[in-house]
């Protein structure tokens, strides 16, 4: 695959493909907040007969699952990148990691509640603590431990999408009216009661997770975002982009019963392609990629607000826009995710340019350092 350009240096390739992966996995949820069910419609699908119906089925399956995987590629990515800065500094391992990951917990526990049903921050926290212990292990040993995890989220996707197709499981929500008429303290209320619920996924992803961070991680080694890595990113465009995306089309299309595998499977390899292509072609120039980079730095700031702004444009104690607008899906949720995204890309920039952090960085980065004093 031809290289259009050089590449952006280390550190602006890492935030440039962090910001494409928070601004996708909106791509994700605006579905799931522009639906008068909420989150009780995970599982609903379009009707691929129509033309809306097409349309909203080719970009749900454009964004289902790819930018949640490439996430996590990234925080393995990061992972790395402290324990060598914590060898080169102190070597101790993992020393204070772990109160970063206690942080990352408390901050996904409050996304939980207050906002958001699907936060992926508190299942990145527990893989974080896991991956801690590995992440110095030698190739041979993070491979096995990748090929041990990968199998075991396999067999278990396997088992469920199985279920799924014989009817013996279902997964459809039940219909309700909390997002259009119910309060915000309505909505944290059932968000506790119905914890078992909402918070499976993000123990069921944890194999996954561990097996990504470590893949992360090893890319990160082998040089993924250095300037002479294009060979790498090469390979990794042809097998993620030319076999993941041709067999996540047939699941896709395949129906509810395949919805395990089209979300938590080859996602992750999709998510491959994508970590070689974006900084194959993109820079962090110009005003997209300054602004996705800008995105990337202030990625937990980005994600959090974005999922705020989305609850108050669609939900019944905000502007209420999921009932009022459902007859114009799927164009008005395009527009809603190009709104978000396109704002967020601005007040990131504006923002950096006169702080060093994103508020919740900034915060959290308070908080880190807290104890330490």
């Amino acid at each position: 695959m031809t290289q259009l350009h050089a590449p952006p240096s280390r550190l602006t390739a890492i935030d440039l493909v962090r910001g494409v992966a928070i601004l996708g996995t909106l791509g994700t949820n605006i579905w799931i907040f522009t639906t008068p069910n909420g989150p009780a419609d995970l599982l609903s699908t379009a009707n691929p007969d129509t033309f809306s119906g097409a349309v909203e089925t080719a970009l749900r399956t454009l964004a289902n699952g790819k930018f949640l995987a490439l996430l996590t590629l990234l925080f393995g990515v990061g992972l790395e990148l402290q324990y060598r800065s914590a060898l080169r500094r102190s070597g101790r391992w993992p020393g204070w990691y772990l109160w970063r990951a206690a942080l990352l917990f408390t901050e996904g526990l409050l996304h939980y509640l207050l906002i958001f049903e699907f936060d992926v921050l508190m299942s990145y926290a527990v893989t974080s603590m896991l991956v801690a212990y590995l992440i110095g292990r030698s190739d041979r040993a993070t491979g096995w431990w990748i090929g041990v995890m990968g199998a075991l989220h396999v067999a278990f996707i396997g088992l469920v999408t199985a279920a799924l197709l014989s009817g013996t499981a279902s997964m459809s929500g039940q219909p309700t009216d909390l997002y259009t008429r119910g309060s915000w303290p309505q909505q944290i209320a059932a968000r506790l009661a119905d914890w078992p619920t909402y918070r499976l996924e993000a123990i069921f992803i944890i194999p996954m997770s561990v097996a990504l961070f470590l893949v992360g991680a090893r890319l990160q080694r082998a040089g993924v975002f250095a300037a002479d890595g294009q060979r790498l990113r090469n390979r990794l465009m042809i097998a993620g982009l030319g076999l993941g995306v041709p067999l996540n089309l047939l699941t896709a299309f395949a129906g509810p019963g395949w919805f395990m595998v089209d979300r938590y499977v080859l996602p992750s390899l999709v998510a491959l392609g994508l970590l070689g292509l974006i900084p194959s072609v993109l820079r962090g120039t110009g005003l997209i990629g300054l602004g996705l980079t800008s995105v990337g730095r202030t990625a937990l700031s980005c994600y959090v607000f974005q999922n705020l702004v989305a609850c108050v444009l669609c939900y019944g104690w905000g502007l209420g826009l999921a009932a009022e607008l459902d007859w114009a899906r799927p164009w008005w949720t395009i527009a809603a995710w190009a709104g978000i995204c396109a704002t967020f890309m601005t007040l990131s920039t504006w923002w950096l340019r006169h702080h060093q952090r994103g508020p919740l960085e900034a915060v959290w980065h308070w908080a880190y350092l807290l104890p330490q004093r």
